[in-house]
């Protein structure tokens, strides 16, 4: 059961869905979903890390305008990235909520597409993170790291992502390198963008879904929570 939950960045009021396992959570998990915000699959994700033993928390891209068509969704993209010190303080208050919402256990953050990139950027800005997990996100970034990251890092990528190119693959390899993160990279050969995502924004096939790749993503991710946590 997820519920909503209200919080804010500034003046800007945000939404959130929060849900918790009934005894005491294993950890605390933000997710930072896609860049239309929240979808079905997204809360579905939510609901299995539930069951899991995991609390939750839906992160908010964008606030009372959230996008409804996917052409919307692009243009809020680009506004939520033009500033990427203002993206990152909106990434920041989702995990500042969920801390105030799941007291002291540990946190932990994923994220799909725009979302991966979210985690991964608060990752980069040294926030007290456990692990962070991207599934098809975003590598590239206007605020590489310069300095050491906390977070265990585990990247679940398509090869055939056609908005990351292996340049940006190997970039990211180096920037990890660079700062010595300790990180995780799994890549599914012939796989798009978006392969976790059954359904598209109108309820159609996704002809990117990977089921395989869905399956071992998800699994690997609850893996290295567990090896983590240990």
């Amino acid at each position: 059961m997820l519920t909503e939950i209200g919080y804010r960045d500034g003046e800007t009021p945000l939404r959130g869905w929060h849900g918790a396992p009934d005894a005491k959570p294993r950890g605390a998990v933000t997710i930072f979903p896609t860049f239309i915000n929240s979808t079905p699959t997204v809360e579905e994700k939510a609901r299995q890390l539930v069951e899991a033993g995991y609390a939750v928390l839906i992160a908010d891209f964008y606030g009372p305008h959230a996008p409804e068509t996917p052409e919307q969704a692009f243009a809020a993209m680009r506004n939520l990235r033009c500033d990427p010190h203002a993206m990152r303080q909106r990434l920041r208050v989702a995990l500042e909520k969920m801390r105030d919402v799941s007291g002291d256990i540990p946190q932990l953050t994923i994220g799909f597409c725009l979302g991966g990139m979210a985690a991964l950027e608060m990752a980069r800005d040294g926030q007290d993170l456990l692990a962070v997990a991207s599934f098809h996100g975003l590598l590239a970034t206007d605020l590489p790291a310069t300095k050491p990251i906390g977070a265990r890092i585990l990247v679940c990528h398509g090869d055939a992502d056609s908005l990351v190119p292996r340049s940006q693959v190997l970039s990211f390899w180096e920037e990890m390198d660079a700062v010595r993160a300790d990180w995780h990279f799994h890549s599914y050969a012939g796989v798009e963008h978006g392969f976790t995502n059954p359904r598209t924004f109108d309820g159609s096939p996704n002809p990117a879904y990977n089921p395989s790749a869905d399956r071992q993503s998800w699994r690997a991710m609850l893996d290295f929570f567990d090896e983590t946590l240990r």
